[in-house]
């Protein structure tokens, strides 16, 4: 039996970097961008050589801005990734998308290479909130990114929104999330945001938090979306992600079930047989590569390690706890060869008996008090 893959493919390139953002990603001369595409569609080819016992059932294209490229590269990639893996009938395929750099055409080569789910980073409906974020996009502008996807036939759209930002208010927040409910998209990842060293933003902020939503706003922020978008049909199945019955990420719930995955494209990091590893981050160094063998070993296999028993053991625990069902005991044993009260015993009964989680036979899940302070009771599970 073929086992599952998960495929990420990574397109650094931005319009322009926004200040929080600490990805690998930023601006690009065009010529940078084609000899990049030009890279990654032989690293398509050189790592799927590696994987004949593979079925692909999901591909997500992540960025930086992957609606930047041209419609023709767009389709090069996904009939490259069709031509080298054997991808499912009903693999999900998503490609993120930046208000303004969406085209008719561009939708028309997602459409025609597979691509089925579109993932619009909006972050806020209030334009203001935009310019304090670094966007270069308006609330208008992604009304019409979002009119067009509709149009050019996509049925599976997530919204990315953003909430205790600069200047926000539990107001303007959920002013946000009933503009994008009117919409009715299938799917709704809403973050807190988080100040990253390196950013802008951490230059900006990090002496001067008075000019952030305090705590108690931010966790009422937290709790409004909660129940305003289960009140309007999206179930909360992640921590921070909500969807209409059967649009759950299927892409993102492999990752925080352990499934493995493959990421091709400047620093994309992977997760193949309890191995992890990642591709070279320099764009120059990425760009002159061979694609050969050597190169896959030398750049594509960087800084391997190997997860141990209880490492793996850990990671099953803490990411499948961010699911509101919880991780399965029988899962647990089947993949260990031990139940999980034999190794986390102590911890359980501890957060039991505080009420920060629940046992539902087969599953334990955070309760919610449990996801108020889900930091705190996902270290607990490390070994």
């Amino acid at each position: 039996m073929r086992k599952p893959l998960e495929l990420y493919i990574h397109i650094p390139f931005c319009a322009q970097k926004c200040d929080y953002c600490d990805f690998l990603s930023g601006r690009a001369a065009l010529s940078v961008q084609r000899l990049y595409v030009e890279r990654l569609i032989e690293e398509i080819a050189c790592q799927s050589a590696h994987y004949p016992g593979y079925t692909v059932v999901s591909v997500f294209l992540g960025g930086g801005t992957p609606s930047l490229l041209e419609p023709k590269q767009i389709l090069d990639i996904m009939n490259q990734v069709k031509r080298h893996f054997r991808l499912a009938e009903d693999a999900e395929v998503t490609m993120e998308a930046n208000p303004g750099t969406v085209t008719m055409e561009k939708l028309k080569a997602c459409r025609e290479g597979g691509i089925n789910r579109i993932s619009i980073g909006l972050q806020s409906a209030d334009d203001r909130e935009l310019k304090n974020l670094g966007r270069i996009h308006t609330y208008d502008e992604f009304l019409k990114t979002f009119q067009r996807v509709r149009q050019a036939g996509f049925a599976n759209v997530n919204i990315d929104l953003m909430s205790a930002l600069p200047g926000q208010t539990l107001a303007s927040w959920k002013a946000t999330l009933k503009n994008v409910t009117m919409l009715k998209p299938e799917h709704i990842s809403a973050y807190s945001l988080i100040i990253e060293e390196g950013t802008p933003f951490y230059d900006r902020y990090h002496d001067h938090l008075e000019l952030l939503p305090d705590e108690n706003e931010e966790r009422e922020m937290y709790y409004l979306t909660k129940q305003f978008l289960h009140s309007h049909g999206f179930e909360r199945y992640e921590i921070s992600n909500y969807a209409k019955p059967g649009y759950e990420c299927r892409h993102n719930t492999g990752y925080w079930t352990g499934t493995e995955y493959l990421g091709l494209g400047l620093g994309a990091s992977s997760y193949i047989q309890g191995f992890r590893f990642c591709n070279e981050r320099d764009l120059g160094a990425y760009c002159r590569l061979k694609m050969q063998q050597e190169d896959v070993d030398d750049y594509l296999h960087k800084d391997i390690v190997r997860l141990t028993e209880k490492e793996k053991m850990e990671e099953f625990m803490f990411l499948g706890m961010r699911l509101m069902r919880g991780v399965s005991e029988r899962e647990f044993e089947k993949r260990f060869g031990v139940r999980m009260g034999d190794v986390y015993g102590n911890v359980l009964d501890r957060l039991l008996k505080n009420r920060l989680i629940v046992a539902d036979e087969p599953y334990v899940r955070l309760s919610e008090f449990g996801i108020d302070i889900s930091n705190y009771v996902l270290s607990e599970f490390l070994l």
